[in-house]
């Protein structure tokens, strides 16, 4: 019988912890795929990725559910006043209305600030890449030589957004900014004549105006936006190892297979790949 030395016991040990932290995580995966459910958690009003019409979202989970052998079960919640309002209602504590915690909760910046912040979930899997720009109706404004040319005109933004907060962050242009629930209402004012320009997502932008020959998109020029925009992802609990694995493997195999660009095609938008 081998002889028990320090450095042999302290490996039994760690070999223990391992097994201690992870069994939770192989336990939960369990569970899941016995209840042949994988509950995912949407944004109920966020269109195009979700609502009550579907969206992006949407369907990149019911993607990974089949994936997985799963049956997807969606928990719309309604957004709180930040991030991490919504990594503790709907992935580790659950919601105070009643709903979640979900077992994966779907656009979730990917962002180190954000991780430090949540050390109890693991953010993992971009799917995207989104940035503000600016879609202008070409008759109301021909030529966009900055910010100047939209002095006088109507625009609009989305409650609550960057977008809104870099317009009415400009003096000159604040009395003619129109604000609306979603970035998506604001774009179809724009279509219908009522607006003569939009500072939006470039996926709302893309999923409501569809190439239309009579606006034209440009980066939006306000020098306080991320230019290089920023990186959507999801999240699980910290513990949820075996899961968030299972979870990129299905994304990176949507990536491959072509199906992610299918899917974003689907609602007019782009695929960009972080």
């Amino acid at each position: 019988m081998p002889r028990l030395t320090r450095r042999s016991l302290l490996a039994a040990l760690l070999a223990s912890l391992t097994l201690s932290l992870t069994a939770p995580a192989l336990a939960d995966f369990d569970k899941i795929r016995s209840s042949g459910r994988l509950s995912v958690a949407v944004y109920d009003d966020f269109p195009p990725y979700s609502g009550k019409q579907g969206g992006i979202d949407h369907d990149i989970a019911a993607a990974i559910a089949g994936k997985l052998g799963l049956k997807l079960s969606l928990i719309p919640f309604p957004a709180g006043e930040d991030i991490s309002d919504d990594l503790r209602n709907m992935v580790w504590k659950g919601h105070y209305l009643g709903i979640g915690p979900a077992d994966l909760l779907m656009h979730v910046p990917v962002d180190r600030s954000v991780m430090v912040k949540n050390d109890n979930v693991e953010i993992f899997a971009p799917y995207y890449r989104d940035t503000v720009q600016l879609v202008r109706n070409l008759k109301a404004i021909p030529d966009l030589q900055g910010v100047e040319s939209l002095e006088g005109k109507k625009i609009g933004a989305e409650k609550v957004s960057i977008s809104a907060m870099v317009l009415l962050g400009e003096s000159s242009l604040r009395d003619r900014v129109s604000i609306y629930p979603t970035g998506v209402e604001a774009l179809q004012k724009l279509k219908a004549g009522e607006l003569d320009a939009v500072v939006a997502t470039r996926a709302e932008i893309e999923s409501v105006m569809r190439n239309d020959p009579a606006f034209e998109v440009t980066d939006a020029p306000f020098q306080r936006l991320p230019r290089k925009g920023w990186v959507i992802g999801m999240a699980v609990k910290k513990d949820s190892t075996e899961l968030a694995q299972a979870v990129q493997k299905a994304v990176n195999e949507l990536f491959e297979s072509g199906e992610m660009a299918k899917l974003f095609e689907k609602h007019g938008v782009r695929s960009v790949k972080p």
